[in-house]
């Protein structure tokens, strides 16, 4: 039997009469990259905001080691392990690459960010960081404010930040948008990488990004589950090819 890490039960969320998340039921299984596609509108960003407890569903239940967080506050499923990317990859833009990932190493350690520490207390954290950003092929970048870092590069740090909170599951909220073809090979070859030995659940609309990556994928299409299957199964679905012939069928056809 597959073993679940996360699960929703009859998920739905309505606004005023529009519902944007349709009775959906997601299972996630431990140790893979499970990806939620679906051309834009489909209610993706939505179903992430419900798991990570940004919105409260209308109705139906979310399930973590089968434990119902259907009404825990997003700091406390952080604990538990859920980590979403952009929770805390608000990096601090004057701040070195390697200063953010000390900070997600301090947030885990239940240190409560000591800012107003002499920085030479928190060098016990080094050897760490320095290990995370080795895993996300920044080491060079270590003493660079993050600033001036490249957008993909940014996004790389994210995922290292991320990583910093030792997260049992890990949400990435479309992590390749707005880069360029590049960079998006780049990233894309970083989550297969950190991947090993960790679940995640990454929201996409590019089915091209996830085709060499994912064990599942979810497609999504006005707030309801479409089609569930690996990428050969969704790719060829007649539903999937015409739900995306509107908006993303270069992405569909780009992804054989």
């Amino acid at each position: 039997m597959a073993d679940i890490i996360l699960e929703t039960h009859h998920l739905t969320k309505e606004f005023k009469g529009f519902t944007a998340v349709n009775d959906v039921n997601l299972q996630v299984e431990r140790g893979h990259i499970h990806a939620l596609i679906g051309p834009n509108g489909a209610g993706k960003t939505t179903c992430f905001n419900l798991l990570t407890k940004f919105l409260v569903p209308t109705s139906g239940k979310i399930l973590f080691n089968g434990r119902d967080i259907t009404a825990a506050q997003p700091a406390q499923i952080a604990r538990q392990g859920i980590i979403r990317s952009f929770q805390i990859s608000a990096v601090f833009p004057h701040l070195s690459v390697m200063q953010n990932v000390r900070i997600g190493l301090q947030r885990a350690m239940g240190t409560s960010f000591h800012f107003w520490k002499n920085e030479s207390t928190l060098d016990s954290l080094n050897d760490r960081a320095m290990q995370l950003l080795a895993e996300v092929d920044l080491t060079e970048f270590a003493d660079t404010v993050t600033l001036d870092l490249p957008y993909g590069r940014k996004r790389a740090l994210e995922i290292a930040t991320t990583l910093a909170m030792d997260p049992e599951l890990m949400l990435l909220d479309e992590p390749t948008q707005g880069m360029g073809h590049e960079d998006v090979s780049r990233v894309t070859a970083l989550i297969k990488k950190v991947a090993a030995g960790r679940t995640i659940l990454m929201v996409e609309h590019n089915m091209s990004v996830v085709s060499g990556i994912c064990d599942k994928i979810s497609v999504l299409q006005r707030g309801a589950i479409l089609a569930e299957g690996n990428y050969a199964e969704v790719s060829t679905n007649a539903q999937v090819m015409e739900a995306y012939m509107g908006s993303s069928a270069g992405a569909l056809e780009g992804a054989h």
